[in-house]
């Protein structure tokens, strides 16, 4: 499988297009455009047909993988697969096409899903108000720290700590550092969650708030949490729920509930959207209504029959978007809940962990299982009975590509030596399992009966086994 650079494609005077003739006076550039913005030599751009672009893109689109093409399965990542008609919403054009600076009476419709999408988000989560500025996980999870520091402000205290849990995700403790605060890592106990013991230690009035994955990167929902939420309230502090995780416990728990003051949702996880390679993203926020008038300005707002963005806040934490927020992302959110319903999203959850747990039964007796303790929608593996035999977490991932099937996340949680965070998501089916379970078992297989044939993988893919370091040190970066 090769494909040539466009650019070899191309022949002079070969092209895709025809524009009629021009039918208005050719003005002279130099005389609307000031010096140096005029390019004195003509780009270099290929000259190539509509065919040979569309055959083109058709390879390379051909030699990757996505979640269209397969299991996904990245712990915490929630790359599932995305219903087509959600796209569809996104690009109906009287919703795609309109700009966020007209008036708010000619986009009252747009808005009025945008505050029912709020009203959702709040009732799943169990919370008072929702902002939908943010524009991804991370950028939610500052958000929520900000709203945090800005209500201590306003009470006059100045709490300067943080508690992460080692079971949180890598976002966190970057996100509090962004914040200003100072991080407080704690450790897991023997099941896999929180250590009540070590918690109680790190807890003192200068603790602003506690920033807790639930279920955490195990995948192991924290059942201390009554315990956890009474150590921190009773000590002033906050309680942060990082909602990435939101598609194990849709219908069946409320971080509100749980007495969390601030939750972070990812739209593109929970709710459909496409995001591979770094992209789109949306972050709301929800909070209780104490918190409520610490939220980014301006604010979605409804008086009678009208919506409009309310910017008369002054204890607002601030601006953090240039407008509202991912638009296109939260009308597939929209679509998504809207086509799901209330039963639909329990649904959702027990098929998540249903599949999971299922995964995690066939695969445990070939790669080690660190804790036994019940799992909901994702679980970790570890390589490390392969690494006796001189194969690495790694070496594994590259194998799985020889098959046709995407890796797990590996080397998180860091908690976990050769760790492989698995994460099959509830839109997998029984046969796209047990063809990954299989796979598993088969290069366990491999790595006792011929290692170096694993060690050495991939073998069958476009690009073969790089040199990651130097990669990284040299990067080329342009032909």
């Amino acid at each position: 499988m090769t494909e040539a650079l466009i650019k070899e494609y191309s022949s002079p005077g070969r092209k895709g297009y025809s524009l009629p003739e021009l039918d208005v006076p050719e003005e002279n550039p130099g005389e609307r455009l000031p010096e140096g913005t005029i390019r004195k030599e003509a780009v270099e751009l290929p000259e190539v047909s509509e065919v040979d672009v569309v055959r083109h893109f058709t390879s390379l689109s051909n030699m990757n993988y996505g979640v269209d093409s397969g299991i996904y399965p990245l712990g915490s990542c929630t790359m599932k697969y995305n219903p087509k008609i959600n796209e569809d919403v996104a690009r109906i054009p009287n919703l795609a096409n309109i700009h966020p600076h007209q008036k708010e009476k000619y986009v009252q419709g747009s808005l009025e899903i945008l505050y029912e999408l709020k009203q959702y988000l709040a009732e799943i989560s169990g919370m008072d108000e929702v902002s939908l500025q943010p524009a991804s996980g991370a950028h939610g999870e500052y958000v929520g720290l900000m709203i945090i520091r800005k209500y201590f402000e306003k009470q006059g205290e100045e709490r300067t700590k943080v508690i992460v849990p080692d079971s949180a995700h890598g976002t966190n403790p970057a996100s509090a550092t962004m914040a200003g605060f100072d991080v407080v890592e704690i450790e897991s106990n023997e099941r896999g969650m929180v250590d009540l013991d070590s918690l109680r230690e790190a807890v003192d009035d200068d603790v602003a708030a506690l920033m807790l994955t639930n279920p955490n990167t195990l995948g192991i929902f924290e059942k201390d949490i009554c315990e956890i939420q009474q150590i921190i309230h009773d000590a002033g502090g906050l309680l942060y729920y990082d909602g990435a995780n939101m598609n194990a416990v849709l219908g069946y728990a409320r971080p509100g509930d749980m007495e969390f003051d601030v939750i972070h949702y990812n739209l593109h996880k929970t709710f459909s959207t496409p995001h591979g390679g770094g992209g789109p993203g949306s972050g709301p926020v929800a909070v209780k209504d104490r918190l409520a008038p610490y939220l980014p300005a301006p604010l979605l707002k409804k008086e009678g029959s009208e919506y409009y963005w309310d910017y008369d806040r002054p204890d607002t934490m601030g601006k953090v978007h240039a407008f509202h927020g991912n638009y296109g992302v939260m009308l597939r959110a929209y679509a998504y809940i809207r086509t799901a319903g209330g039963e639909g999203l329990k649904e959702i959850t027990e098929n998540a962990v249903l599949n999971a747990n299922y995964m995690k039964h066939k695969l445990k007796d070939t790669y080690e299982l660190p804790f036994a303790s019940d799992s909901l929608h994702e679980f970790v593996l570890s390589g490390s009975r392969q690494k006796t035999d001189g194969i690495t977490t790694a070496n594994i991932a590259k194998r799985l590509l020889d098959y046709e099937q995407y890796a797990p996340t590996i080397y998180f949680p860091l908690i976990v030596k050769e760790a492989m965070m698995v994460e099959p998501t509830e839109t997998e089916n029984l046969r796209s399992l047990d063809r990954f379970i299989e796979t598993m078992k088969i290069i366990s297989r491999e790595i006792e009966e011929e290692p170096e044939l694993v060690e050495n993988a991939p073998h069958n893919t476009v690009v073969r086994k790089l040199d990651e370091a130097k990669a990284a040190r040299n990067p080329d970066l342009r032909w």
